[in-house]
């Protein structure tokens, strides 16, 4: 692949305009798992939300990777939680896309 080919979108036009912004440490690791659960590159993954489009998770070795660690990442934070009422809402909200991608994934095979 060539340089020239790296700038350029799926569908010919040039990706030579750079967006950037300010996001707290905790929007940036939830975002992250976001990216690796879908598969995608974050580029891609933001361009696709921000037009409103779906994010469909081709399943493969990276995405079943991001999968697991990202399970046991969840495992250990549960671990140390006493009481449900220690779990925060952005530990559910991981939970919630880790469930969403693995059952997503899940209902693929099926098919």
């Amino acid at each position: 692949m060539s340089i020239m080919d790296k700038s350029l979108d799926n569908k010919g036009r040039w990706r030579n305009v750079i967006i950037s912004f300010r996001m707290s440490p905790q929007e940036r690791d939830d975002l992250n798992v976001r990216v690796k659960l879908s598969g995608l590159a974050k580029q891609d993954y933001i361009i696709k939300r921000l037009s409103e489009r779906d994010i469909v998770v081709q399943p493969n070795t990276r995405v079943y990777k991001a999968l697991r660690n990202q399970m046991a990442e969840i495992l250990e934070e549960l671990k140390q939680i006493d009481n449900v009422a220690g779990i925060d809402s952005d530990l559910l909200d991981i939970i919630q896309i880790t469930v969403q991608t693995y059952n997503g994934l899940a209902e693929k095979e099926k098919s």
